[in-house]
């Protein structure tokens, strides 16, 4: 080929290169057109159609114009923003995610961008991963509600609960602030301890919404914590219409309705709702079918056991099924009733019923100084527990510290006058003392008001006693000394 022939091709390959170019991009253009139309290749009209059809709910449709606006401007952040939310509302979270940090790397200065990114890092379970975006948007702008929202349920679920406060409060002082923010304020005022004003928040979000679920469930779990069981079921009995096949809602009623002591309609409405119910105790919910919790609450203690130990290998860290488990063994298998109640205050040290049972047992078991000191404790807390107060006053008898028995066996008496046979107690210990003439005065209450059917044992003890006795008041002896 001559030199003349090489530079006439050199310049003709790259003009053929572009015909062929122009070619397929008018094929492109031409079936861009088919799809756009007119609006192909401007991208603000591209991003206004996708908005039309986002507002109508054609996700689809709408992320497909946001994608074509995108490649018709490459760095367009509010299309990309637009676009993470359409993915998002898809639970499409990580492309969503993708989109939000484009629009984030054009747009630094933009708040709404870093609060979306962090709601999806937040439903895809990466808190940590979350709070720095929610924090860069209150940065940028001080106000933004929901970063102030969702920033203060982050905060809850860390255990936050003054900042989370704080932020709640900052969302509700926008006059437009939603229900939710609402909520969130009742439920960081709960975590705070102040269930007045979380009633408050709620209350006034079902002025507004009577059927606002998330709130009536809040509402519900505050007076159960009230033991207002009946309040806490009529609100989740109409979130349960609201909601017929939510089985979130379901399980809750089904445990108000044990708590309340309505096991026959707990177990109604979770066989009516296909679920595992919850046995409420004071450590939470214990999941079982209903089957199980039937057999659980069984008047036979055989069976109630065998389902209890079932129920426990389902929920090993379950305070109330080793409470129940204790209190079914106390008086046949004290050892076993104490290795129960010792592992239910394990896994709740504060919860006295579980420090009472573990007393109780000790005193079943005669291990009397141990009980008379765990009983003391559950005393301190709940000084009006007539059952700590009987087994602390069996277990100061039996250690024989007699001085401290009696004044329980008084508290007895004055609780309920009708066990009579505190009377004998009080009256023995001060005989062990010496103090013969307060012996003889409780002796002889006791024998008036004594009932042969069931105090027979002890009458015929003080009938025995009382000849000696008498005759040792008279001879001066047993005479209490002043202090």
């Amino acid at each position: 080929m001559s030199e003349l022939s090489a530079l006439f091709w050199k310049r003709l390959l790259p003009f053929a290169a572009c015909l062929v170019l122009f070619a397929v991009c008018s094929v492109a253009r031409a079936q861009t057109v088919d799809v756009f139309g007119d609006d192909a290749a401007d991208p603000v009209r591209l991003f206004e159609r996708g908005q039309s059809a986002h507002s109508r709910g054609e996700l689809e449709k709408a992320i497909g114009f946001y994608e074509q606006a995108i490649k018709v401007r490459p760095e367009f952040p509010e299309a990309e923003f637009q676009l993470g939310s359409a993915l998002a509302s898809l639970n499409r979270l990580p492309e969503a995610e993708a989109a939000f940090r484009r629009s984030i790397s054009y747009k630094k200065n933009w708040s709404l961008p870093y609060s979306a990114l962090a709601v999806v890092l937040m439903r895809q379970s990466r808190d940590k991963d979350a709070e720095p975006f929610f924090r860069q948007a209150l940065t940028l702008d001080n106000k933004e509600p929901v970063a102030l929202r969702m920033l203060s349920e982050l905060r809850l679920r860390a255990g936050d609960s003054k900042e989370a406060l704080d932020l709640a409060k900052r969302a509700t002082a926008n006059p437009e602030a939603p229900a939710s923010a609402w909520i969130t304020l009742a439920m960081a005022e709960r975590a705070n301890g102040n269930k007045t004003a979380a009633k408050t928040a709620l209350d006034q979000v079902l002025a507004n919404d009577p059927e606002n679920v998330a709130a009536l469930m809040e509402r519900a779990d505050l007076f159960k914590e009230e033991k207002n069981f009946d309040l806490a079921i009529t609100d989740l009995r109409v979130a349960a219409k609201l909601k017929p096949k939510d089985k979130g809602v379901a399980s809750r009623l089904a445990q108000a309705l044990q708590e309340a002591g309505k096991p026959e309609e707990a177990l109604a409405v979770a066989k009516g709702s296909g679920l595992e119910v919850q046995i409420t105790g004071s450590a939470g919910g214990v999941m079982g079918t209903p089957e199980e919790i039937e057999a659980a609450n069984s008047d036979d203690p055989a069976v109630a056991r065998k389902a209890l130990e079932k129920l426990l290998e389902k929920n090993p860290r379950s305070a109330s099924l080793l409470g129940r488990l204790g209190a079914s063994y106390r008086t046949d298998d004290p050892a076993r009733s104490l290795e129960f109640y010792r592992k239910a205050a394990e896994v709740e040290p504060n919860a006295p019923e579980h420090a009472l049972g573990y007393g109780a047992a000790l005193v079943q078991a005669r291990r009397f100084p141990e009980a008379a000191y765990i009983l003391r404790q559950v005393v301190k807390a709940a000084p009006d527990n007539y059952v700590a107060r009987a087994n602390l006053a069996t277990a100061l008898y039996e250690s024989k510290r007699y001085p401290e028995a009696i004044p329980e066996y008084e508290w007895i008496l004055t609780a309920k006058p009708e066990i009579v046979v505190a009377h004998y107690f009080i009256a023995s210990a001060h005989d062990y003392l010496g103090e013969y003439p307060e012996a003889l005065a409780s002796y002889e209450k006791f024998l008036a008001v004594a009932d042969a059917k069931t105090n027979q044992l002890e009458i015929d003890k003080v009938n025995l006693r009382l000849p000696m006795l008498r005759r040792q008041i008279q001879l001066g002896e047993g005479v209490k000394k002043k202090p």
